[in-house]
């Protein structure tokens, strides 16, 4: 009975220990273009567990981090911003260090990968229209934003794209 439960538990070590070995395999076989400061895409959290980081915050609250997500906007004036998606339909402010670089204008809809720090913030009417002006929204949307709204924010020090 004992051999059984023993010969088991290994033959789930052993499968879990293939998956993971799979999942590091298919990371190495993604290829990324490198923005900012050099990092990795390992250990990086999917949106999902962002999201939670995100909704147990409160404005001020910053955690350092790292997250892979879908780039939903991108700043048409000159690429100085981007919002990412999170499953919960919320999005994800990001900026660029010092603006110290900027993400090319045509990545609506591809993954990335940002390092940095994650904060939630209060966003006043003003700066909203300045990034709706930049995302390229009409008068009409634009004049619709009459309140501050808490945002979830990313100050990125490096972002990878992927391409592959």
């Amino acid at each position: 009975m004992v051999l059984v439960l023993v010969s088991c538990k290994e033959e789930a070590k052993q499968a879990e220990n293939v998956a993971h070995a799979e999942e590091k395999a298919e990371l190495q076989d993604i290829a990324y273009t490198s923005f900012g400061k050099e990092i990795t895409a390992s250990d990086a959290l999917p949106a999902k567990r962002m999201a939670v980081h995100y909704e147990n915050m409160t404005v001020g609250d910053s955690i350092d981090a790292k997250m892979i997500a879908k780039v939903d906007e991108v700043c048409q004036a000159k690429g100085c911003w981007m919002k990412l998606d999170l499953p919960n339909g919320e999005q994800v402010m990001v900026k660029f260090k010092d603006y110290g670089f900027f993400m090319p204008k045509d990545i609506s809809g591809k993954e990335v990968v940002i390092n940095g720090k994650a904060f939630v913030n209060e966003v006043p009417v003003d700066e909203q229209r300045h990034y709706a002006e930049d995302g390229g929204a009409t008068p009409e949307e634009i004049a619709k934003i009459t309140e501050p709204k808490k945002t979830y924010s990313f100050l990125a020090d490096g972002v990878l794209l992927k391409t592959k």
